[in-house]
């Protein structure tokens, strides 16, 4: 089985030669088709911006593999993008096309890509810090800049937003109200 990791990898158990040849061609290729499609809920990031593309494997059956990890353990639009890849696996011609879904290690914000963040900020949605901080498991937010003015004179109106890895938040400056992508 060949495999090439995108975020940091649950323990290894043994070490993996790099890929050699088609399987590391099928890997590219495997990564590149799924990391384009498009979060359902936030159509101007793609999976691999958010971070819930996990990795590619080419396994002993030929067939192509993609890990894919949700942004919560509960999150409805995982079963979406997990057909959405495997359909579009298949349209790329990549053999027996499977998606896994992984929930170990769990994701976190930390693994959006810095584009990810600007997509975010650019569709009114205030992005989470580079770096997520224990305060935040307790409710504790760091400032949260207002994505329309740029104004950190902003207030939390809701722990939860239009879905529920949002929370709803006001800008005092400018009165927009706008979500805010949760730091986990």
């Amino acid at each position: 089985m060949v495999s090439t990791a995108l975020h940091p990898p649950a323990p290894a158990t043994a070490d993996v030669p790099p890929p050699a040849g088609d399987g590391a061609q099928l890997v590219a290729r495997a990564l590149a088709v799924a990391g384009a499609i498009p979060d359902p809920e936030i159509p101007v990031l793609t999976i691999a911006d958010l971070g819930v593309l996990r990795d590619a494997r080419v396994a002993v059956d030929g067939g192509v593999e993609v890990d894919i990890t949700p942004t919560y353990s509960g999150c409805p639009a995982m079963n979406m993008i997990a057909l959405q890849v495997e359909i579009a696996l298949a349209a790329a011609g990549l053999p027996r096309p499977r998606v896994r879904l992984v929930l170990s290690p769990a994701w976190t914000t930390d693994w959006m890509t810095p584009a990810g963040r600007d997509r975010l900020r650019a569709y009114g949605i205030a992005p989470p810090p580079p770096q997520a901080s224990r305060r935040a498991l307790f409710g504790a937010e760091e400032e949260v800049a207002c994505p329309r003015c740029g104004s950190a004179a902003t207030e939390k109106l809701s722990e939860f937003g239009s879905t529920a890895c949002k929370s709803l938040w006001r800008c005092t400056a400018c009165r927009e109200p706008f979500d805010h992508f949760k730091c986990l």
